[in-house]
């Protein structure tokens, strides 16, 4: 039996968005700046995919701008934001849990001269909305805060925060890196006061190398790409036509039957949670209600460690992670992980399970399975 509980690094693309991709690039392969007709049947599927994401939104289509995903629209937000808008100031604020695309962009900025403060998190890995209003001042001209966190899954009150900051001053932009939460949580940036949202398509069963960076049209932002002028010259180059439309229809598929799919994953988490703790010496990190995103779940193994559990699962056809896939090759242990409190001897021994719209739970329970069987086993050669 193959068990993939990994969705939180790559999902699986739905047959339609496989299906649409291979007959573009056979038969609508234009590009989209041509003035023929190929181009012009090619720049349907950039306009009527904008059109989806803003419905999903509740945005306008010119305030979608596409990416290579997450990671570019990260950079994009806080490198083009903090260009435009430093003679208002040079401050800027986050957390200490964000994805590297934020951090590591943030690390950039402060050598070009801008100060950065990183906020800390509760025990349950959110960020303290009180924590925002303390650290903001006059010169703040951007606040980044994550929707989910992609390694336990808390949920940032980021609506709150948004309308916190607006209270506050109002030019301060609010930046929201929702590539793990678009899709299982709802998000309105409109309402919540968000100026820039990152989202990518891997994370919501459409194809690699394709996002979208939502940007108010009132955001003043310089971009980081430069050369024919594409989407207004805020981002150049040749637009992945075939990649956007499967974007779209991965789009329409999670948002037509969302609330179904999200329902039956958080009691997939609640029952998975519930049931792997009564193995001796496993604990489960975070919240695992609806007070947190419905598809992430931080597990530690006292007494085994976190890479030596991974490949006895995947031995068995399961298939998880040691925290996030974008860091996931380096030794350090998680900046997460040790922001929520996790004790010193279960850094090494934590993974990260992550459902999808297509998680069984006859796959949950064969996971559950083979954990009770593996732990006694593995924890005889500590």
């Amino acid at each position: 039996m193959e068990v993939y509980l990994d969705n939180s690094a790559t999902t699986r693309c739905y047959d339609k968005v496989i299906d649409e991709m291979s007959r573009i690039m056979r038969e609508d392969y234009g590009n989209p700046s041509s003035m023929h007709q190929k181009g012009v049947e090619a720049e349907r599927y950039l306009k009527r995919t904008k059109e989806t994401i803003a419905r999903s939104l509740k945005v306008t289509p010119g305030e979608i701008l596409f990416t290579s995903g997450g990671t570019e629209c990260d950079n994009m937000a806080l490198i083009g934001a903090a260009e435009a808008n430093y003679r208002y100031g040079k401050h800027m604020i986050t957390t200490v849990i964000e994805h590297p695309a934020v951090l590591k962009t943030m690390q950039y900025l402060e050598e070009q001269g801008f100060h950065v403060t990183y906020l800390p998190v509760d025990e349950t890995g959110r960020v303290r909305p009180e924590d925002v209003e303390r650290a903001m001042t006059r010169e703040t001209i951007l606040v980044s805060v994550m929707h989910v966190n992609n390694e336990i899954g808390s949920l940032q009150p980021v609506e709150e925060i948004g309308n916190l900051i607006k209270m506050m001053n109002p030019r301060t932009l609010f930046h929201v890196d929702a590539v793990q939460g678009f899709g299982k949580v709802r998000i309105y940036p409109k309402r919540m006061k968000i100026d820039l949202l990152s989202v990518s398509g891997h994370k919501i069963h459409g194809p690699k190398g394709i996002g979208f960076l939502y940007m108010n049209d009132r955001v003043k932002m310089k971009p980081i790409l430069f050369g024919g002028g594409q989407q207004n010259g805020f981002r150049s180059g040749t637009e992945n036509v075939p990649a956007i439309a499967g974007l779209g229809i991965a789009v329409e598929e999670m948002m037509s039957h969302m609330e179904e799919d999200v329902d039956r994953m958080y009691e997939l988490k609640e029952y998975f949670a519930s049931e792997v703790v009564r193995n001796e010496g496993v604990y489960v990190n975070g919240l695992t209600g609806r007070d947190s995103a419905p598809h992430v779940i931080s597990v530690s193994f006292g007494g085994v460690r976190s890479e030596v559990m991974l490949h006895a699962l995947e031995d068995k056809g399961i298939y998880v992670s040691a925290g996030s896939a974008c860091s996931s090759h380096k030794r350090e242990s998680s900046a997460t992980l040790r922001a929520i409190g996790v004790p010193k001897d279960l850094l090494d021994s934590t993974l990260r399970f992550s459902m999808s719209v297509f998680t069984t739970r006859e796959e949950i329970d064969y996971t559950l399975k083979t954990i009770s069987e593996l732990l006694p086993f593995y924890r005889r050669y500590r």
